[in-house]
């Protein structure tokens, strides 16, 4: 039996990233069935690979590499297979949400698909998941200063794409896109 001063098993800390690694997983696959796919290859992979995590380290950050690198891996895969051309498979795999905010989610989804894979990435990791600046950079595997220009060029897009003041808000009641559209929001306000 473990005393109360053990270190936590990193095994046990996964539950606690799924909601934001399948928020990361959906923006990058913009497909839920996808999303789902890839989070369960992520942490097949991840406790596969345990022995190599290092205790006292960043488990999220651990966790969003093996996401990001497997989903990059997929789309290189992907590349050479066949695609649903008349879309009829990807029809049936997703069904748009039933809420208040379904139009200006709608519009903001195929506004926010437009922006480059890597711009993306950034928002979520940062302006949703809540990663710091540096955990994202660290998990992209780049500078910090390429996450934050990365940040700030999404940002501008999608506010130029939604066609918003700074008087103007996007009525969305999902939580991650809010997070995403909001931190925009705040830097556009403040002049950075």
């Amino acid at each position: 039996m473990a005393n109360d001063n053990s270190p936590v098993d990193p095994r046990e800390a996964v539950v606690e990233h799924l909601p934001a690694m399948r928020a990361f997983a959906a923006s990058l696959t913009r497909n839920s069935a996808a999303a789902d796919d890839l989070v369960q290859d992520t942490i097949v992979k991840a406790w596969k690979n345990f022995d190599k995590f290092k205790p006292g380290t960043n488990l999220r950050a651990w966790l969003f590499t093996i996401l990001r690198n497997t989903f990059y891996s997929d789309l290189r895969k992907k590349k050479r297979e066949v695609e649903d051309v008349d879309g009829a498979m990807a029809q049936t795999l997703s069904e748009k949400p039933h809420h208040d905010g379904r139009l200006a989610l709608a519009d903001f989804e195929k506004v926010f698909a437009e922006l480059p894979v890597e711009q993306r990435e950034a928002l979520i990791l940062v302006g949703a998941s809540g990663m710091s600046y540096e955990e994202a950079a660290e998990t992209c595997g780049v500078a910090i200063g390429t996450i934050k220009s990365r940040i700030n060029r999404g940002r501008s897009r999608l506010t130029e794409l939604l066609k918003l003041s700074d008087e103007e808000s996007l009525e969305i009641t999902d939580s991650a896109t809010m997070a995403v559209v909001n931190s925009g929001m705040q830097v556009r306000k403040s002049g950075n």
